[in-house]
């Protein structure tokens, strides 16, 4: 077996993680950028697993880790 992994850096620019709804929408964002790449890797290889959606979804909950520590980060400063 082989493992195949993309990266992304997603800027927070244009998110003020400090309010409900920059952390709202940075985390929607995430989720897309998940797909993207998961799609991506789907369409490089066909026969990949797991598939494009529980790659997405697997991506983008690991990417949440690190979005609530800056979303933590971002409101302690603002308050």
């Amino acid at each position: 077996m082989m493992k195949i992994s993309l990266s992304y850096n997603l800027s927070t620019a244009g998110f003020d993680l400090a309010t409900p709804s920059g952390a709202q929408a940075f985390e929607k964002r995430i989720g897309e950028v998940a797909h993207a790449v998961c799609k991506e890797i789907g369409r490089q290889y066909p026969k990949s697993i797991p598939g494009d959606e529980e790659c997405a979804r697997d991506a983008a909950h690991r990417a949440m880790v690190q979005a609530h520590k800056l979303e933590k980060a971002a409101a302690q400063h603002s308050g």
